[in-house]
């Protein structure tokens, strides 16, 4: 080998270290990149990051693990959500039906259930941006409700439909299931309570229950008590129990206990003991009169 060429050997070899060593220091300076990008980064950010600097060992079961913890909270805090507004939905389906311009139309469609109410909404959801901003739009609401009592609600449910307050509408279930539930755990207590006195004409249907208590006294053929219990919905909102005492006794049986609340007077009697004691105890008194005799076997 001539001088010449082992000068431009030794030349080369010098740049073939100076580029190795180049390569370590980028190669670090990138490992020092990925660190403090992983310390600034967390979640599906920290992922990306990985798999851009071609880190994946390992990365799949951590992104599943992840994904499972995520959804485990989700669900905590879905029945979080429940427990608090009283509303559970089941599914929510959305479809676009239109994306023009800056407007993007979907539409929308949930069900779910209050308490035994199940309901679905549908209604069209209209989006237009307007630089950073974003107007909504709810139009073209329908409402359905799985209910035995829907006269009560049609009032109200066609004005929401009119006005398009989904807020109320769903303020204004809650309220109705829980004073519905009211309802049915007072017929149940009395009918568990005083079964030889208490019954459930309709009985406990799906959706709501019956809203009639019947009393009578097995000694008593013809004379009995209803006890109508309903849940008015005004076109505003307002859920108000009303609750009615009626009767039908025959001639006869007024006489055996003259001095009970019975008979003509046994309405505006009942009246005034739900002012005074609640529901549930003016209920009760009516029981123990229509019992005649404090002999009766009624549980204590």
């Amino acid at each position: 080998m001539s001088e010449e060429n082992a000068e431009e050997l030794k030349q080369l070899e010098a740049e073939v270290k100076l580029l190795q060593a180049e390569i370590i220091a980028l190669q670090q300076q990138r490992q020092d990149s990925w660190e403090n990008a992983s310390f600034q980064f967390r979640g599906q950010m920290q992922d990306a990051l990985a798999f851009v600097c071609g880190r994946t060992q390992d990365l799949e079961e951590t992104v599943v693990s992840r994904l499972k913890e995520e959804v485990e909270e989700l669900e905590k805090d879905l029945k979080l959500q429940t427990q608090i507004n009283g509303i559970c939905l089941n599914s929510c389906i959305t479809k676009t039906l239109q994306s023009r311009g800056q407007e993007v139309v979907h539409q929308v469609r949930l069900s779910g259930r209050s308490s035994e109410l199940v309901f679905q909404v549908e209604f069209q959801l209209s989006e237009l941006k307007d630089g950073s901003r974003t107007e909504r739009r709810i139009r073209d609401l329908n409402l359905v409700l799985d209910s035995s009592d829907l006269l009560s609600l049609s009032s109200f449910l066609s004005r929401v439909e009119e006005t398009r307050d989904l807020l109320l509408f769903f303020r204004t279930i809650r309220s109705y299931s829980e004073k519905c539930d009211d309802r049915t755990r007072t017929f149940q207590h009395f009918q568990e309570k005083f079964p030889s006195i208490v019954s459930l004409p309709k009985g406990m249907t799906f959706g709501m229950p019956s809203e009639v208590m019947t009393l009578n006294h097995p000694e008593l053929p013809g004379c009995c008590f209803f006890i109508h219990w309903c849940v008015d919905v005004s076109t505003g909102g307002a859920v108000t129990p009303k609750i009615q005492l009626l009767s039908k006794i025959p001639e006869k049986a007024l006489q055996l206990f003259p001095s009970q609340p019975a008979g003509g007077g046994a309405a505006e009697a009942f009246q005034s003991l739900l002012r005074i004691l609640g529901p549930e105890a003016a209920i009760e008194s009516i029981i123990r009169a229509v019992s005649l005799s404090e002999s009766d076997k009624l549980s204590d």
